[in-house]
């Protein structure tokens, strides 16, 4: 069985419960999850909305994201997915899952993963401030 389990940006809500479903492996001894929400706060300010836009090539960027992962460490089951779109205070924006023979690989490998997601994956997130600023982030 593939390795590579879930891959996905979207616009709808995204599941933790999908993703850990997507990795669950009889080979795996440990899964690592990280899941990003929207917070309410960003540099000192409240933050009143968010968007994330996404590149006609993002999901092919994390397809290649994810397959150095697997590439990289011992991986049994890796799912990634990333939400594009408005999104409120409390919503899940990315979620990623790594299932490995090991805790530690676990760890590593789910680390890597979101740090490579969030430095390689063109999506951009704009968000507003109560006091009307705004600011794009990840975006050149």
């Amino acid at each position: 069985m593939e390795a590579i389990r879930l891959i996905g940006i979207r616009d709808v809500a995204l599941s933790v419960d999908e993703v850990m479903c997507a990795v669950a492996d009889a080979g795996a001894g440990g899964t690592a999850l990280f899941a990003g929400t929207v917070r309410d706060e960003d540099h000192e300010q409240a933050v009143t909305r968010l968007s994330y836009s996404a590149h006609p090539t993002a999901e092919q960027v994390l397809r290649s994201v994810v397959e150095k992962i697997t590439a990289d460490f011992p991986v049994t089951a890796v799912a990634a997915v990333h939400r594009v779109g408005d999104l409120e205070i409390g919503d899940l924006a990315v979620v990623v899952a790594v299932a490995c023979p090991h805790r530690a690989e676990a760890f590593a490998a789910c680390r890597r993963l979101i740090d490579d997601l969030k430095s390689q994956v063109p999506i951009w997130k704009h968000q507003v401030f109560a006091d009307g600023s705004a600011e794009w982030v990840g975006a050149c």
